[in-house]
């Protein structure tokens, strides 16, 4: 997977493409910076979602999503082995088990 184009870096494409001349085209700036015209505008569209103009998850929204995402896969992994950890001992020693209620 290619490495993102740095925040800054899409900053100012995403500036210079906002205040751009009326002859300019986004595929002229593509060209310029070096990034493909469907990657400059995908970063028009989520800059106007994080403006709050169109409707939509913020970066902000997205990375806090994704890092609850990765999160709960954790814990419910950690879920499981522990699920299994306590099957496991409750079949191991049944005769034990038995020793120590009677006490």
């Amino acid at each position: 997977m290619p490495q993102p184009y740095p925040k800054e870096f899409r900053d100012d494409v995403i500036r210079v493409v906002q205040t751009r001349d009326s002859k300019t085209t986004i595929a002229q700036i593509a060209k310029d910076f070096g990034v493909h015209e469907g990657t400059i505008n995908k970063w028009l569209r989520q800059a106007e979602i994080d403006a709050g103009n169109k409707p939509g998850n913020t970066s902000d929204e997205s990375a806090e999503l994704r890092e609850m995402r990765r999160r709960n896969r954790l814990l419910e992994q950690e879920n499981e082995v522990l699920r299994r950890a306590a099957a496991y001992l409750s079949q191991a020693n049944p005769a034990d088990q038995l020793c120590s209620t009677r006490s």
